[in-house]
């Protein structure tokens, strides 16, 4: 099966930065998880908030652990906000359900891996995540 290399998840980070600085965003934040959720590589930038590395990794590992963007994880903590409370309980506080957390996958459609970026607004971040996975040539399932 195969997994995100470091030489990808480098690439993501990369591009993902270079968009932030393209679209103006504040100091960022990205974590790159494999599919079991450990970190493969993470950038933070010069001023970006203490607590970002915390919050785009749990971009990140809550979008592997539901099998969904953080975004649509988002979604599900409107409609079931009990569920979600149960399911950030269960993961110790590691899942954060707002965008910015995106999922990796093979041109295959096989799940690879999961970006997340912390450091200006949601919908940001999440662009940000987008154009690092395209970069690589994978498929970024947001």
């Amino acid at each position: 099966m195969p997994k995100i290399r470091l030489e990808q998840a480098e690439t993501i980070i990369d591009a993902a930065l270079k968009h932030g600085a393209e679209i103006k965003c504040a100091p960022l934040s990205v974590a790159v998880l494999d599919d079991g959720g450990h970190l493969v590589a993470f950038h933070r930038q010069d001023n970006s908030g203490i607590l970002r590395f915390e919050i785009a990794v749990g971009k990140a590992y809550g979008a592997l652990g539901m099998g969904l963007s953080s975004r649509a994880l988002a979604a599900v903590a409107e409609q079931r906000p009990l569920f979600v409370q149960s399911l950030m309980a269960a993961s110790h506080g590691r899942l954060v359900p707002v965008a910015g957390g995106v999922l990796i996958r093979g041109r295959d459609g096989t799940l690879i891996g999961a970006v997340g970026i912390s450091g200006d607004t949601s919908e940001r971040d999440e662009a940000c995540a987008i154009a690092g996975v395209e970069a690589t040539g994978l498929v970024a399932d947001a």
